[in-house]
């Protein structure tokens, strides 16, 4: 893959006058699009993350086998009363996970973050996000924008490329899992469900378009303002939902737990077809990250499928003094990751190379010793060299650290979303931006 960053620099470099040209109107488009994350616009480079055909490929297979794993992990806390112990849910939140299966997927969808090295291909899973996971538009929109560009136009004409479409797709799939539901009725109304304050309701209005575009009426809705009355969960306008796309993560589900009540009631008694359920938490919780070490999980797991968790699953323990002590955390900083076991977006999330001094490492392990936080082995990220002409015009090459997050959809790899940072940590707390991702193909 260097080799094509190589060549898309080459005509950059080859008259740089006109290319910042056209990173102006690819900024301007930007600026004009729907690609926003809580209202603010998406930062990009000029040039896109490219996947040569055989990386793309290899995605397929890493999610192949990591879906199959996660739904065997699913299964086993479903059937194993001990094995549940070990990831220490809310009572209310286990009640809800056992509820029995209503259609024919135990995963909907997801998307699994990747610390992937483009040049020999090895790699480290960073997390899991189940029915949160986002940036299908954020994708699209910067596809739109690249495509623009005079760099892109110019490497098309040496090569074949393409980007995935993650909207129709992702109806497609929906629809077949609903019509697996023994509910399913005809002509449902859906609902694309969240705690909108926190919501990506530019992408919401886009996935509301195709299921329309599709003959399927769909409404975005507030959580906490939905009703639930005569066995029907009801929409803030009044109308009956006969199943929701669920966006609003189970953590925030489980703080609101009282102010959601309709919503819950209506799934509790299956008057709602709700994809997906509650049991995706299983492996959303980045607890499941010490749990796939664990000898309860080997020993359902295959002999590949072992040597696959021990090769790409960093090691993850709980942050506790002993274990602060046991590892020498405070004295190693550069070799940890400390995050809390259950969040989002990068909350929270501190890494020993970003501190310039121990002090202030042992100050943020020290204050979250015993706070539902876990200690993982820190992964560099790859760094590849990008350039932002799209803001400043006199912008040099530097390197970036990278993220690759693969999208799945009813357990098959359905998309790609590349984010880079200017250092360690690829978070929106820090200089996290996004690129399009775009798989190289060579022409016949």
């Amino acid at each position: 893959m260097y080799d094509l960053n190589e060549y898309y620099r080459g005509i950059i470099d080859s008259n740089l006058k006109k290319h910042i040209k056209s990173a102006e109107e690819e900024r301007i488009y930007i600026e004009n699009s729907t690609a926003r994350y809580h209202g603010n616009l998406v930062y990009t480079m000029y040039i896109p993350k490219l996947f040569t055909k055989a990386a793309a490929e290899y995605f397929s297979e890493i999610t192949d086998t990591m879906y199959g794993i996660m739904v065997k992990v699913i299964k086993e806390y479903e059937n194993n009363a001990e094995y549940r112990k070990l990831f220490g849910f809310d009572e209310r939140l286990e009640k809800l996970i056992l509820r029995p299966d209503r259609y024919d997927c135990k995963l909907p969808i997801a998307r699994i973050d990747i610390f992937f090295n483009e040049d020999d291909f090895s790699f480290k899973f960073c997390e899991f996000n189940t029915d949160g996971a986002s940036a299908m538009n954020e994708d699209r929109e910067l596809n739109n924008a690249v495509k623009k560009t005079l760099a892109f136009k110019q490497f098309n004409k040496r090569y074949n490329t393409y980007s995935f479409e993650l909207f129709d797709s992702w109806v497609d799939e929906f629809m077949r899992i609903y019509g697996t539901y023994p509910k399913a009725k005809e002509n449902p109304h859906i609902a694309i469900v969240d705690f909108m304050s926190s919501a990506s309701d530019n992408e919401f209005n886009v996935f509301k378009e195709h299921f329309e575009k599709k003959g399927i009426s769909c409404e975005i809705c507030e959580i906490t303002s939905l009703g639930y009355a005569d066995g029907k969960l009801l929409s803030p306008t009044g109308r009956q939902i006969d199943a929701v796309y669920r966006r609003a993560v189970t953590c925030d589900i489980m703080k609101n737990y009282d102010r959601v009540q309709p919503f819950i009631n209506a799934v509790k008694n299956d008057d709602v077809c709700l994809i997906g359920d509650f049991k995706t938490q299983i492996v959303h919780n980045k607890r499941v990250f010490k749990i796939l070490h664990d000898g309860m999980t080997s020993a359902f797991l295959t002999k590949a499928e072992r040597e696959f968790v021990r090769e790409h699953i960093p090691f993850t323990t709980f942050l506790t003094a002993d274990n602060v002590k046991k590892y020498d955390v405070l004295r190693t900083k550069d070799s940890w990751v400390i995050k809390p076991e259950d969040s989002y977006a990068s909350k929270g999330v501190y890494a020993g190379v970003e501190f310039e001094s121990e002090s202030e490492w042992i100050k943020h392990v020290t204050e979250n010793i015993g706070d539902g936080y876990l200690l993982q082995e820190y992964v560099k990220p790859y760094e590849a060299l990008n350039i932002d002409l799209p803001h400043n015009k006199d912008a040099e090459y530097r390197n970036y650290s990278s993220i690759t997050g693969l999208f799945v959809y009813g357990g098959k790899f359905s998309g790609i979303y590349s984010r880079i940072a200017k250092n360690s940590i690829i978070s929106t707390q820090y200089s996290e931006m996004s690129l399009a991702s775009v798989v190289v193909d060579e022409k016949q």
